[in-house]
Protein backbone atom coordinates (compact mmCIF):
# COMPACT_ATOMS: atom_id res chain seq x y z
CA UNK A 1 0.00 0.00 0.00
CA UNK A 2 1.52 3.34 -1.08
CA UNK A 3 1.96 6.06 1.51
CA UNK A 4 -0.44 8.95 1.13
CA UNK A 5 1.39 12.07 -0.03
CA UNK A 6 1.08 15.10 2.21
CA UNK A 7 2.47 18.59 1.96
CA UNK A 8 3.32 21.28 4.49
CA UNK A 9 1.65 24.68 4.12
CA UNK A 10 2.61 27.90 5.92
CA UNK A 11 -0.10 30.04 7.50
CA UNK A 12 0.79 33.62 8.51
CA UNK A 13 -0.71 34.86 11.78
CA UNK A 14 -0.55 37.80 14.13
CA UNK A 15 2.53 37.45 16.33
CA UNK A 16 1.59 36.05 19.72
CA UNK A 17 -1.62 34.42 18.50
CA UNK A 18 -0.04 31.26 17.01
CA UNK A 19 -0.94 28.78 19.78
CA UNK A 20 -4.52 30.01 20.16
CA UNK A 21 -5.08 29.79 16.42
CA UNK A 22 -3.59 26.27 16.35
CA UNK A 23 -6.09 25.18 19.03
CA UNK A 24 -9.00 26.61 17.03
CA UNK A 25 -7.78 24.85 13.87
CA UNK A 26 -7.40 21.55 15.77
CA UNK A 27 -10.99 21.86 17.00
CA UNK A 28 -12.22 22.34 13.45
CA UNK A 29 -10.62 19.12 12.20
CA UNK A 30 -13.41 16.99 13.64
CA UNK A 31 -16.24 19.53 13.31
CA UNK A 32 -15.69 20.27 9.63
CA UNK A 33 -14.16 16.88 8.78
CA UNK A 34 -11.03 18.51 7.41
CA UNK A 35 -8.12 16.22 6.56
CA UNK A 36 -5.15 17.71 8.44
CA UNK A 37 -2.24 15.49 9.48
CA UNK A 38 -0.33 17.84 11.80
CA UNK A 39 -0.22 21.41 13.09
CA UNK A 40 3.14 22.85 14.16
CA UNK A 41 3.75 26.12 15.98
CA UNK A 42 7.54 26.59 15.74
CA UNK A 43 8.92 28.46 18.75
CA UNK A 44 11.70 30.33 16.92
CA UNK A 45 9.42 31.56 14.10
CA UNK A 46 6.93 34.08 15.41
CA UNK A 47 3.80 34.69 13.34
CA UNK A 48 3.75 31.38 11.45
CA UNK A 49 2.01 28.01 11.74
CA UNK A 50 2.92 24.96 9.65
CA UNK A 51 0.07 22.66 8.66
CA UNK A 52 0.55 19.26 7.07
CA UNK A 53 -2.35 18.33 4.77
CA UNK A 54 -2.98 16.53 1.47
CA UNK A 55 -4.11 19.74 -0.26
CA UNK A 56 -4.24 23.50 0.23
CA UNK A 57 -8.05 23.27 0.04
CA UNK A 58 -8.08 21.37 3.35
CA UNK A 59 -5.98 24.09 4.95
CA UNK A 60 -8.22 26.83 3.54
CA UNK A 61 -11.31 25.10 4.97
CA UNK A 62 -9.65 24.74 8.37
CA UNK A 63 -8.60 28.42 8.67
CA UNK A 64 -11.62 30.10 7.06
CA UNK A 65 -12.99 32.91 9.21
CA UNK A 66 -10.48 32.63 12.07
CA UNK A 67 -9.40 36.04 13.36
CA UNK A 68 -5.68 36.91 13.42
CA UNK A 69 -4.90 34.82 10.32
CA UNK A 70 -3.19 36.88 7.64
CA UNK A 71 -3.23 34.19 4.93
CA UNK A 72 -1.48 31.19 3.44
CA UNK A 73 1.94 31.55 1.86
CA UNK A 74 1.78 30.27 -1.71
CA UNK A 75 3.54 27.00 -2.41
CA UNK A 76 4.29 24.02 -0.24
CA UNK A 77 7.26 22.76 1.74
CA UNK A 78 8.90 19.41 2.10
CA UNK A 79 9.69 18.04 5.54
CA UNK A 80 13.44 18.26 4.97
CA UNK A 81 13.13 22.03 4.39
CA UNK A 82 11.93 22.65 7.96
CA UNK A 83 13.89 19.87 9.65
CA UNK A 84 16.27 22.41 11.27
CA UNK A 85 13.29 23.99 13.07
CA UNK A 86 12.07 20.64 14.36
CA UNK A 87 15.41 19.53 15.80
CA UNK A 88 16.12 21.05 19.22
CA UNK A 89 19.33 23.03 19.65
CA UNK A 90 21.28 22.78 22.88
CA UNK A 91 21.01 26.05 24.83
CA UNK A 92 24.79 26.18 25.34
CA UNK A 93 25.51 26.03 21.59
CA UNK A 94 26.07 29.78 21.09
CA UNK A 95 27.94 30.42 24.35
CA UNK A 96 31.69 30.46 24.84
CA UNK A 97 33.97 31.10 27.78
CA UNK A 98 34.45 34.84 28.29
CA UNK A 99 31.09 35.86 26.79
CA UNK A 100 28.97 38.37 28.68
CA UNK A 101 25.41 37.23 29.38
CA UNK A 102 22.31 38.53 31.11
CA UNK A 103 20.43 36.22 33.45
CA UNK A 104 16.74 36.12 32.46
CA UNK A 105 15.30 34.03 35.29
CA UNK A 106 15.85 32.87 38.84
CA UNK A 107 17.18 34.75 41.86
CA UNK A 108 19.82 36.60 39.81
CA UNK A 109 17.39 37.80 37.13
CA UNK A 110 18.57 40.98 35.40
CA UNK A 111 22.21 40.55 36.49
CA UNK A 112 25.05 40.53 33.99
CA UNK A 113 27.89 38.05 34.23
CA UNK A 114 30.88 36.57 32.43
CA UNK A 115 30.87 32.90 31.37
CA UNK A 116 33.56 31.00 33.27
CA UNK A 117 32.74 27.36 32.44
CA UNK A 118 30.21 25.50 30.28
CA UNK A 119 28.84 22.03 31.09
CA UNK A 120 27.04 21.10 27.86
CA UNK A 121 25.96 17.69 29.21
CA UNK A 122 23.87 19.36 31.94
CA UNK A 123 23.16 22.59 30.02
CA UNK A 124 24.68 24.46 32.97
CA UNK A 125 26.93 27.49 32.81
CA UNK A 126 29.19 28.71 35.62
CA UNK A 127 29.17 32.50 35.76
CA UNK A 128 31.04 35.26 37.53
CA UNK A 129 28.56 38.00 38.43
CA UNK A 130 29.75 41.56 37.81
CA UNK A 131 27.93 42.80 40.92
CA UNK A 132 28.95 39.79 43.05
CA UNK A 133 32.02 39.26 45.19
CA UNK A 134 33.67 36.96 42.63
CA UNK A 135 31.66 33.95 43.77
CA UNK A 136 30.92 31.53 40.90
CA UNK A 137 27.23 30.85 40.25
CA UNK A 138 25.77 27.92 38.26
CA UNK A 139 22.80 28.79 36.05
CA UNK A 140 20.86 26.69 33.55
CA UNK A 141 21.63 27.89 30.01
CA UNK A 142 17.91 28.41 29.27
CA UNK A 143 18.00 31.40 31.64
CA UNK A 144 20.80 33.20 29.81
CA UNK A 145 20.79 35.74 27.00
CA UNK A 146 24.01 36.54 25.16
CA UNK A 147 24.82 40.24 25.49
CA UNK A 148 28.36 40.45 24.14
CA UNK A 149 30.82 38.02 22.62
CA UNK A 150 34.20 37.59 24.26
CA UNK A 151 36.95 39.87 22.96
CA UNK A 152 38.73 36.84 21.48
CA UNK A 153 35.69 36.07 19.28
CA UNK A 154 35.44 39.69 18.14
CA UNK A 155 39.13 39.73 17.16
CA UNK A 156 38.76 36.44 15.25
CA UNK A 157 35.76 37.84 13.33
CA UNK A 158 37.71 41.00 12.42
CA UNK A 159 40.67 38.93 11.19
CA UNK A 160 38.36 36.77 9.08
CA UNK A 161 36.83 39.86 7.47
CA UNK A 162 40.27 41.31 6.66
CA UNK A 163 41.32 38.18 4.75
Amino acid sequence: MAAEETNIYIVRTTIGQEKGIAHVIAGRVTKRQVDLKAILVPEPLKGYIFIEAPSSRDVELAIAGIPHIKGIIKGKLLLKEIEHILLPRPPTEDLEIGDIVEITGGPFKGERARVMRIDASKDEVTLELFEGAGIPVKVHADFLRLVERSERDVLEEKEALEL
